[in-house]
């Protein structure tokens, strides 16, 4: 049985970025769209835009690969958005030189 999990991240209003894990990526949009729960991080930065997103087949990966992410500089996300794989190791080797 194949499995469907999905890292995201998300654009807000205010041009922060909302990193999460879905098994359902198109409801979960449409939930964090709607407002659909006003203690949401993204409720009141609406409306949000989706960046990127990644399957995975187990959700270890997902949430493992979320914990990560949300660690990352706003340089290094947005590398992400392009999978500019170089410059994510560029910013990586740069963060740990300071």
């Amino acid at each position: 049985m194949i499995h469907n999990y999905f890292l995201y991240i998300l654009e807000c209003s205010d041009k922060s970025y909302y990193v999460g894990v879905t098994n359902d990526l198109e409801i979960r949009i449409d939930q964090h769209s709607s407002g659909e729960n006003t203690s949401s991080f993204t409720f009141t930065r609406r409306p949000v835009v989706l960046k990127y997103y990644k399957r995975f087949d187990q959700i270890e990966h997902a949430i493992e690969f979320e914990k990560q992410v949300k660690g990352w500089s706003r340089k290094k996300k947005e590398a992400l958005f392009s999978e500019d794989w170089d410059e994510i190791v560029r910013l990586s080797n740069f963060k740990k030189e300071k």
